[in-house]
């Protein structure tokens, strides 16, 4: 099938820093070939050098958020090199998501499938519609979805990421929704008000402690009880040292709402 010469990622700048980004490949049913993990990977670049970001809103284009690889492709290209060059650089941007100093929202409209329901687990947030429905499908073509289900299975449980692996069936909105994979569900004409709302409520709250907490978080559950408490007490000494949560709790004891609008907060090193 030949491809589109418009651009792979639509690029939306809003207002407070909030980004949305659109996989913009509707007749591969936004696939994430080499040139979408490569237009994807330079945005996430450029969002990680953007101190002026706070919010990503990850969506796409036509009836699906993403179906997984460009199997066409991976076809026309049968070396065990090449797929090994492939996965790394989807693992790659895979964990560019989680290391984004900002939240990443997830708006998924359609299905999202494989390595596209990969890509909603390695979101901070989703948010679907009651049209969605995921699958980590690849073993009814006999190709066992081990990357995507690094990130499943650290959203659902094990025995539910394992039944989702080994049958390929799809389950919908609200059985997301119940086994963690997505936050909220509404329907499809109240999905961007949803958003909207999640937004600013993130948005609202100072950039710094998000940004640390974010690390924190996703580092300290990733290790054992004792190396995560020790972890998530370092992030947050640090944050408290800054400006704005200096503030915030000073707010607090003065029984009114914090002034962060003039302040400039310091970069906190919480490694």
């Amino acid at each position: 099938m030949p491809q589109s010469d418009d651009p792979y990622l639509l690029v939306s700048p809003r207002a407070h820093g909030v980004v949305t980004a659109t996989l913009n490949r509707p007749r591969t049913m936004n696939a994430l070939s080499e040139g979408m993990l490569h237009a994807l990977q330079a945005e996430l670049d450029r969002l990680a050098a953007d101190e002026q970001a706070r919010v990503l809103v990850l969506a796409g284009a036509g009836r699906a958020f993403c179906a997984g690889h460009y199997l066409n492709e991976m076809r026309a290209n049968p070396r065990q090199e090449y797929y090994e060059q492939l996965f790394a650089r989807c693992t790659q941007m895979m964990l560019s998501l989680q290391r984004l100093p900002i939240p990443v929202i997830a708006r998924v409209h359609g299905i999202a499938t494989a390595a596209g329901c990969q890509l909603v687990a390695m979101c901070d947030l989703a948010v679907a519609s009651t049209e969605a429905r995921f699958a980590v499908s690849g073993v009814n073509l006999g190709l066992f979805c081990s990357t995507p289900s690094v990130g499943l299975a650290r959203n659902v449980g094990r025995k539910q990421a394992m039944e989702m692996l080994l049958t390929g069936e799809f389950i919908g909105a609200e059985q997301a929704r119940e086994r963690g994979l997505v936050n909220r569900v509404v329907p499809p004409d109240r999905l961007d008000l949803e958003i909207d709302a999640l937004v600013e409520r993130i948005v609202s709250k100072p950039r710094v402690a998000i940004a640390i907490g974010k690390r924190q978080f996703y580092r300290q559950v990733e290790a054992g009880i004792d190396e995560a408490y020790a972890i998530a007490g370092h992030a947050m000494a640090c944050n408290m040292m800054d400006d704005v949560a200096l503030e915030g709790v000073q707010a607090f004891i003065d029984k009114r709402t914090p002034d962060w609008e003039h302040l400039r907060p310091r970069a906190a090193a919480a490694d």
